[in-house]
């Protein structure tokens, strides 16, 4: 029987030479559309007009030409079933065993942010049409939705004696559907945002597998990775394949990253929640400041680097049991003495810690209750909410100390309580039902430190015993969000005790 494909493509990139082969080596006939029969006849590719099957011309500017009877039961036909293949000889109806299509730029027009006609003119129908049907029929009819695959598409038949594969008619069945849905949801996002007023009403996770990793947070647990469009480009130049705590862990790191992305930091994250942070005059003296913040803690954490990783730093790493290590970059001998832990994971972030922030707007949580979805906390302090609400003024030592130790509250565990002096965390109480509580195990961290220190609280004080127990601890000032019933006393309590407090007007929970 003679072979046929059905070929209708806006992208025509290595068209050609496929449609060329699919004659000359394996006896195809080619059924062609529009400027894509012109594209093959201008290149002396044999090939017939789509309007030989259909019968009819091309309707309202080119828009209908392949939604016709006859052109869908060539691709939906299973010969297998009498009265479909009684339908197919009886209307003579030619079927095709390959459809090779590819959709109209409709995000390439989104992006431009052309007018609606333009937008709604790159909406494809046709061709998602097409390339369903081919999928659904994938038993017999192979669906081409991408010149990338053409290549693979002329190994296959060569290596089957000019016939496809059920195997790869099945991946690329998968393919059209991953495809199709994406097209729809871009579709769905673009006009949502021009015709509702409130465009929030669709929310669709658009993601593809990657791979699946060893098992999740516990062994019992499968788990799988999968990437989006705002996946941040990184490289894993040593050690085990990542794990799904490592990965957490990561993301954890680098978030707490990118606040300081133009300074020399350094941060250690143990179980998704820090347990070390500082800032230096380089990242030597920042890995020394945090690492001595908990390190025990720090044993089998994660660190991470705001700048390259020299050497000498990395003989200091190698020294202790690390799972990762994240930096943009190392120097060639840091990486050869970090590779001879044979183990530790190394991450290189080639996106900028500058732009970092930039590559997630929403956080998913999926519930017996319903699926949550927020934006991301990316709130920055504000000037004008920022207030000294004591009679004692903090030093812009001390105020400069803050803002730091407000940074690292923001990504612990609520409730949460950050001691820090000199640019260095020297206690982290998180993660505690009362905040008293996390008061108290930041300070017996800290011990005789936090003497002139400086605390940040994610949320505010609900009752005076914080600021009692940060003058047991002689905290020098408090930044906090303020906003309790409690405010004007836990106020007059601080100034008791000569404690300057900041309030923010906004708060870090973190659940």
């Amino acid at each position: 029987m003679v072979k046929r494909a059905l070929i209708s493509v806006y992208n025509k990139d290595k068209l050609v030479e496929f449609a060329s082969e699919l004659i000359s080596k394996y006896n195809y006939e080619i059924i062609a559309t529009g400027s894509t029969f012109d594209l093959l006849k201008e290149n002396k590719i044999s090939a017939k007009e789509i309007t030989e099957i259909t019968g009819k011309r091309q309707l309202i500017n080119g828009k209908v030409k392949t939604l016709y009877p006859d052109v869908f039961a060539g691709i939906l036909a299973d010969l297998n079933n009498p009265d479909e293949k009684s339908d197919i000889d009886a209307g003579n109806i030619k079927l095709f065993d390959m459809v090779v299509v590819n959709f109209y730029p409709f995000e390439e027009a989104v992006n431009k942010q052309v007018e609606e006609i333009q937008l709604t003119n790159t909406i494809d129908i046709g061709g998602p049409s097409m390339l369903r049907a081919a999928a659904k029929n994938n038993k017999r009819v192979l669906a081409v939705s991408s010149p990338n695959q053409y290549k693979e598409v002329l190994k296959d038949l060569e290596a089957h004696n000019g016939e496809t594969s059920l195997k790869l008619r099945r991946e690329y069945a998968l393919k059209v559907f991953e495809k199709t849905l994406d097209f729809d949801t871009k579709i769905l996002h673009a006009l949502s945002d021009r015709y509702e007023e409130d465009n929030n009403n669709y929310f669709s996770l658009n993601i593809k597998k990657e791979k699946n990793l060893r098992y999740g947070e516990n062994p019992h647990q499968n788990a799988s990775i999968y990437y989006t469009n705002s996946t941040i480009d990184y490289e894993i130049l040593n050690g085990k394949e990542l794990s799904y705590n490592n990965i957490l862990d990561a993301a954890a790191c680098a978030n707490i990253l990118s606040e300081f992305y133009d300074m020399s930091g350094c941060v250690i994250i143990k179980h998704n929640t820090p347990c070390g942070a500082a800032l230096g005059k380089n990242i030597e003296e920042a890995w020394t400041k945090a690492l001595d913040c908990d390190p025990l803690s720090a044993f089998g954490g994660i660190v991470g680097f705001t700048q390259s990783v020299s050497n000498e730093l990395a003989k200091q790493l190698t020294s202790m049991f690390l799972e990762v290590i994240i930096a943009p970059d190392y120097s060639t001998e840091a990486l050869e003495t970090l590779k001879q832990k044979k183990n530790l994971r190394v991450i290189k972030l080639n996106t900028s810690l500058e732009e970092y922030k930039n590559y997630q707007s929403e956080e998913i949580r999926i519930t017996p209750f319903g699926t949550l979805v927020q934006t991301t906390d990316k709130g920055e302090l504000d000037k004008d909410k920022f207030k000294v609400v004591t009679k004692a003024k903090p030093t812009t030592e001390q105020i400069e100390d803050m803002i730091f130790a407000w940074k690292i509250a923001k990504h612990a565990k609520s409730n949460a309580i950050v001691i820090a002096k000199d640019f260095k965390v020297i206690g982290i109480g998180q993660g505690q039902t009362s905040r008293v509580d996390a008061f108290e195990i930041a300070l017996n961290k800290a011990c005789d430190e936090s003497k002139d220190a400086v605390a940040a609280s994610d949320g505010f004080f609900p009752a005076i015993d914080n600021i009692h127990a940060a003058a047991q601890g002689r905290i020098a000032a408090i930044i906090q969000p303020g906003g309790s019933i409690k405010d004007e006393e836990v106020i007059k309590t601080a100034d008791k005790y000569n404690i300057a407090m900041i309030t923010t007007g906004i708060r870090h929970f973190r659940h």
